[in-house]
């Protein structure tokens, strides 16, 4: 199941980088759009702005395995190590509820979104559910990581990759 999931975090960070990729595509088409042929593609900005949440929400899981987030290791650091095990399993799985808590109303968004045909506001008028399913499978794959932190902690494996372990990754 390990090997699974980590699969499935490579598969979202390559996602992830087609999706910056495709905002980068979709900027420059933009700008050559009006500086060559002085015609204003409608809906770019908004087709940009979907491919950059779809980037941050695929990166979620890879970079909380890499320790990317942000942890603050000022208090942990100056604690015991039974408090710092305390504070590490609070956080987790404080951080486990709340993704999974995101994750619900993400499909919740999507699902809603598809039932009432609901179309983006912008030029594009794209149905929404197609650029929200991104941020749904982000937001599951990021509850998924944080079980996966737990399940390796309870086990009492290192989770977070780090130095050139993460580089190897």
């Amino acid at each position: 199941m390990d090997q699974f999931v980590r699969n499935l975090y490579r598969c979202l960070i390559g996602l992830s980088c087609l999706s910056m990729v495709a905002a980068f595509l979709i900027v420059v088409l933009s700008i050559l759009s009006r500086q060559i042929t002085f015609i204003n593609l409608q809906g770019l900005d908004a087709y940009a702005g979907y491919a950059i949440a779809a980037t941050l929400f695929f990166a979620l899981p890879t970079t909380l395995l890499h320790g990317d987030h942000i942890r603050v290791t000022l208090v942990l650091d100056r604690l015991s190590a039974r408090g710092r095990a305390v504070m590490e399993w609070g956080g987790l799985l404080a951080a486990l509820a709340l993704s999974v808590y995101t994750a619900w109303y993400a499909i919740r968004l999507v699902w809603l979104s598809y039932i009432t045909h609901d179309v983006s506001a912008a030029a594009d008028a794209s149905p929404l559910w197609i650029p929200q399913l991104s941020m749904a499978i982000g937001c599951i794959a990021f509850a998924i990581a944080f079980g996966h932190a737990i399940v390796a902690r309870w086990q009492g494996r290192e989770w977070f990759l780090a130095g050139s372990q993460a580089a190897t990754e």
